[in-house]
């Protein structure tokens, strides 16, 4: 596909996010070898000190690291080479009741433009994903339909949207027919990196970014048919700037909603974007959930739509062996660890901290005790963090420390032990049991069995395990560390 001088330089840089070890400016040791200590896992010593700051000027320094939903819907981009197996069923419900609902087995019966269906095919997609089965009919049809699909990261929805605005573009008008706005410069040049591998084959379409630093001359209307950019810089571009006619847009895409509704600002210009567009331009809205929240920017954005919701998938406990362990101290489980170590690192482990200095300190003390480990926490970058989780995933390191950074979404098929050091709370101190259930669902994934070991060293942590314990109504044996039987069973 043919792109500016900006879009190639984006190709450039993006590259280095595809590849398993990353080429990153500053050579970071993520592995945490005997002997040397946690500074190496962390970004730099200036990141250091300016965390140390910032912790003078908050009162809960070492709380759990914030929940930075952009961040996390990136990791999810980097670490993802294959679509999720997902087991959710869709539930499509439509604007139009008597309208036939169909959906797809291949990417053929779309009748797509032959140079589209190369794109498709260079991709790796051989069939539509389940979401694509459903939501590309709804996208391509004529005339145009809106939707609000709720799809989580792997399921292929991008390359869905992606594929209906290369479809609907008419490349004999050199002027923006497509805008998709993404919540951060980063989605946003994830997402163009889809259009230009799908487009590669369809070089009458050009691709530009409306994002911060992409400097047009004034006067000059671009000629590009496809938009991608941030809600800002979009905004600015379709109002004052008047970059873009906004009444020749045919099709808007707004991707990441609830992660747009979580960044302050957004969500105002996201609708400022949708007054401008005509009436009869397309509109699809896509969230990895569906929070009240996100239904009520998704309505006052996309009028009379179709909606593709994922019923809801129960996570099952059942084939994961929960333990704890009774410690008096921080330095009581360490060694309880230590007494374990030689089983879990039979297969893969996880262990969760609740706090940045948790982890780093318990990698440090593993490291001087001889094991090799990797350390995963939210001072990384993102890209940092793909770099662990990939090479985690590879098997080139057994035990994996970290924080909630790495609780949600990483599926490695290797993990079959996690141990929650610490176990999860919530900010008021109370059990966090969503929390609980999406860390020790890193094991016993795809049908195998698993291991959960949980830390207990005061009256305040076993009152929380009980509770989390009624809560599943699952129980939670005492284990005797000197009797590592099952664990080795189940860990090999």
């Amino acid at each position: 596909m043919a792109t500016d001088s900006w879009a190639q330089a984006v190709d450039e840089q993006e590259a280095a996010a595809e590849s398993v070890n990353l080429n990153l400016r500053n050579t970071i040791s993520f592995v945490i070898l005997p002997g040397t200590t946690t500074a190496n896992a962390t970004d730099s010593s200036s990141a250091a000190a300016k965390s140390e700051a910032e912790g003078k000027n908050k009162t809960n320094a070492e709380d759990d690291d914030k929940e930075d939903k952009a961040a996390q819907s990136l990791l999810n981009k980097l670490i993802r080479n294959n679509l999720v197996n997902n087991t959710n069923q869709v539930e499509v419900l439509q604007k139009d009741p008597n309208s036939p609902l169909y959906s797809v087995k291949s990417f053929e019966e779309l009748r797509l433009k032959p140079q589209l269906l190369q794109g498709v095919y260079a991709m790796g997609f051989n069939r539509p994903s389940k979401i694509q089965e459903t939501a590309l009919p709804m996208m391509l049809a004529e005339p145009p339909q809106n939707l609000i699909a709720q799809s989580q990261s792997g399921t292929g929805k991008t390359a869905a949207f992606v594929l209906a605005m290369l479809s609907h573009v008419d490349p004999n008008n050199k002027y923006p027919q497509c805008l998709c706005v993404s919540p951060t410069y980063e989605l946003a040049l994830q997402t163009g990196k889809v259009i230009e591998q799908m487009g590669q084959h369809y070089p009458e379409v050009k691709l530009l970014y409306a994002i911060r630093g992409n400097k047009l001359q004034r006067g000059i209307k671009p000629q590009e048919q496809i938009v991608i950019g941030t809600p800002g810089t979009m905004l600015d571009w379709c109002g004052k700037l008047k970059f873009i006619e906004p009444k020749k847009i045919k099709v808007f895409v707004l991707d990441e909603a609830d992660v747009m509704i979580a960044t302050q600002g957004h969500q105002d210009q996201s609708i400022r974007i949708q007054r401008m567009l005509p009436k009869n331009c397309q509109m699809l809205l896509f969230s990895a959930t569906f929070e009240e929240t996100v239904w009520n920017f998704a309505q006052r954005i996309v009028p009379d739509p179709n909606i593709i919701k994922l019923k809801r998938e129960e996570e099952t406990l059942d084939t994961i062996k929960q333990y704890y362990v009774l410690c008096n101290s921080k330095e009581e489980k360490f060694q309880a660890l230590c007494n374990i170590y030689g089983a879990i690192t039979i297969a893969q482990a996880m262990i969760f901290c609740h706090t940045r200095k948790t982890a780093g300190w318990l990698a440090g003390e593993l490291s001087r005790e001889g094991h090799q480990v990797a350390l995963l926490s939210g001072e990384m970058q993102v890209e940092q963090r793909a770099a662990v989780i990939d090479r985690f995933r590879d098997g080139k390191e057994k035990v994996l420390v970290t924080t909630n950074v790495c609780a949600r979404g990483i599926d490695v098929e290797q993990v079959s032990v996690v141990i929650n050091f610490d176990l999860p709370v919530d900010k008021d101190g109370n059990p966090d049991n969503e929390t609980y259930l999406h860390r020790i669902g890193r094991t016993g994934r795809f049908g195998k069995r698993g291991l959960a070991i949980n830390m207990v060293d005061s009256r305040m942590s076993m009152n929380i395990l009980n509770r989390i314990q009624e809560h599943f109504s699952k129980k939670i044996e005492k284990l005797d560390t000197d009797d590592l039987d099952e664990i080795e069973k189940i860990a090999s």
